[in-house]
């Protein structure tokens, strides 16, 4: 098993680049967007580039990641593990390097002290914001101005911080874990209700470290499900 996160995804990637890993579909809006292992890899490299190279980041700093399951809230959470940049728990405020969020969760975010903060509507095709709520930078037009590939300057190491009180090491086995609890395993197409499942340690990890993709569903409609786990070829639906 791979004991950090970055390593985890870059075997993921390495199955097969071309395959999906992340489909996003959200039923309040029509939106779906398909990420392939090479496509989200670079979204997570041009956040670690943004992160490092654009904000000065370096590994032990911190981020807030408030944002609901979805497509670039993958990217955004494994932008900063690539970047060596620790995701704190998003229950208790506290000072971060940098700060994620949705404008409708602006005022919350106010209560978090950070250096740096970026909004992103969640928009279908990655659109940027029309508005910008005061204070903050727009995450997609930010981080498409960055590279799509990431050499970090020293490789993120298990016993570096990741998510909340848990190390890289930690999270993995966690992930790990949680992934045999919830019954996925290597090759799985796993449908998951987002709703249902708001931690990225559900969502996004434990997939992750079983060797799964993923159709994240926001909003989900249940007179979809059937029709959406044939289209998908789902082999595991997590209600």
């Amino acid at each position: 098993m791979e004991t950090t996160i970055p390593a985890a995804f870059a075997a993921a990637v390495r199955r097969d680049p071309t395959v999906p890993l992340l489909t996003f579909y959200d039923d309040a809006t029509g939106d779906r967007a398909e990420l392939s292992g090479a496509t989200l890899e670079n979204w997570v490299a041009k956040t670690a580039n943004l992160l490092r190279d654009g904000l000065g980041s370096a590994p032990g700093d911190t981020a807030a990641v408030l944002l609901p399951p979805h497509w670039q809230a993958a990217a955004v959470l494994l932008g900063c593990w690539s970047a060596g940049v620790a995701v704190v728990a998003p229950e208790a405020p506290r000072p971060v390097e940098v700060l994620f969020t949705t404008p409708g969760r602006a005022a919350e975010a106010a209560a978090w002290p950070a250096d740096e903060r970026y909004a992103t509507g969640l928009l279908p095709l990655a659109m940027p914001l029309r508005e910008l709520p005061g204070g903050f930078a727009d995450y997609v037009t930010e981080v498409r101005q960055h590279g799509d590939q990431f050499a970090p300057v020293q490789p993120v190491r298990p016993a570096d911080a990741a998510l909340g009180e848990r190390d890289h090491a930690g999270a993995c086995a966690a992930a790990a874990r949680r992934a045999a609890e919830l019954g996925v395993g290597p090759g799985d197409r796993v449908l998951i209700d987002a709703a249902a499942h708001p931690d990225p340690v559900d969502w996004l990890l434990a997939p992750l470290l079983a060797g799964a993709s993923v159709v994240l569903c926001a909003h989900l409609d249940p007179a979809r499900l059937a029709g959406r786990a044939d289209s998908e070829k789902v082999t595991r639906t997590l209600g």
